[in-house]
């Protein structure tokens, strides 16, 4: 069914340190686009968090010329950081559907919204990688692999935050003979203009400095370990294992094996790491998928969300070229970065039409 003329989308991507929010009409043109704070209700609060969605959402309609009374769209796709588990979904969904901002609602979690972003079907493997870590798969067949991404406890490790702490604490024992010298040392010291690392973990401690300041550390490591440092260089490569066994473990359980899954990378960390580490993470990928197709989106995800709602409404491939080419930054190939990750620029659509299946989800299987 071809959705009304009328019909709008409201696309929200509620990532950890920022909330994009946009407006889509049926013909793919963007109505109007609104940033706000990281508002994760599983972070901030449920109340707190859907308020930040509700200012933002009004905000963005007032600046369309939308009416100002509800609902202000026919459907709301609102993917979020933080709804890791199916019963998380169910009560976001259930939040977001009693404002009456749509008529009706779909809630996920972003790292679907990053894997239709890379794709023109929503299928393949997508792996984000921006404060924390995530993965999901999507087969053929709509049959979906993910993991519950709740950080240490559900076997996860990676993202800016882990990589930060990382650098930090091979710092602290280079300094105090716990462990080998590395160059992490004076360049942590050197970011927080301290006299030496003992001051940087005393401010932490003491929260003179906010602990979100280790994320910074994230992109030192890497120019560290670029330089040639062991320390910071086997850090690099823990995480690239772990991309690669997030990958390998979902093509394996979706049987794409032989395929020729879209592999998808985004996030903070991978649109801001050099094409070295983007072509280890390739060759990972193409050991289990010999035709695995690895891009690195270099995107706002609030596209993917919106994306996702034009699947719902029944929108033409046409108004999803349109969204792309006037939204979409570049697919970008293997081991080639985007300039800036967290803006909106012009590039290329896909050549494939736009399409996208139902789903038929599980954790870890199948």
């Amino acid at each position: 069914m071809s959705p009304t003329q009328d019909a709008v989308v409201i696309a929200i991507d509620g990532g950890g340190s920022k909330t994009d929010v946009m407006l889509v009409d049926a013909s793919g043109a963007i109505l109007g686009r609104t940033r706000g704070p990281g508002a994760s209700p599983q972070t901030v609060g449920m109340e707190k968090g859907l308020g930040v969605f509700e200012q933002l959402v009004i905000e963005v309609v007032e600046q369309a010329g939308l009416p100002p009374t509800r609902p202000y769209g026919t459907h709301l796709a609102a993917y979020l950081a933080g709804a890791d588990l199916p019963i998380e979904e169910e009560e976001l969904s259930r939040e977001l559907t009693a404002r009456g901002w749509s008529e009706s609602t779909v809630v996920g979690n972003d790292t679907f919204a990053l894997l239709r972003a890379g794709t023109t079907d929503g299928v393949g493997v997508a792996v984000v990688c921006g404060a924390g870590i995530n993965c999901v798969g999507v087969a053929e067949d709509g049959r979906v692999h993910r993991f519950p991404a709740l950080g240490k406890i559900s076997g996860d490790w990676g993202g800016g935050y882990q990589l930060g702490s990382e650098a930090l604490w091979w710092a602290v024992r280079a300094a105090d003979g716990r462990g080998p010298q590395t160059a992490l040392l004076p360049a942590v010291v050197e970011h927080f203009g301290a006299k030496d690392v003992f001051e940087v973990v005393e401010r932490l401690h003491f929260e003179s400095l906010p602990r979100d300041v280790i994320h910074e550390l994230c992109p030192l490591l890497f120019r560290v370990a670029a330089a040639g440092d062991e320390v910071a260089a086997g850090v690099v490569k823990q995480l690239v294992d772990e991309i690669g066994t997030l990958v390998a473990t979902t093509v394996r359980k979706l049987d794409m094996s032989e395929e020729a899954p879209v592999i998808v990378l985004g996030g903070g960390v991978m649109t801001g790491v050099s094409r070295d580490v983007i072509d280890v993470i390739e060759r990972q990928c193409v050991e289990v998928a010999p035709r695995a197709e690895v891009r690195v989106v270099d995107i706002a995800p609030v596209v993917g969300a919106a994306l996702l709602g034009l699947d719902a409404i029944g929108a033409s491939t046409t108004a999803k070229a349109r969204l792309r080419m006037s939204a979409v930054t570049t697919l970008v190939p293997a081991g080639v970065v985007g300039e800036d990750p967290d803006s909106l620029v012009n590039g290329s659509a896909p050549g494939e039409p736009d399409s996208v299946g139902k789903r038929a989800e599980s954790f870890g299987a199948s």
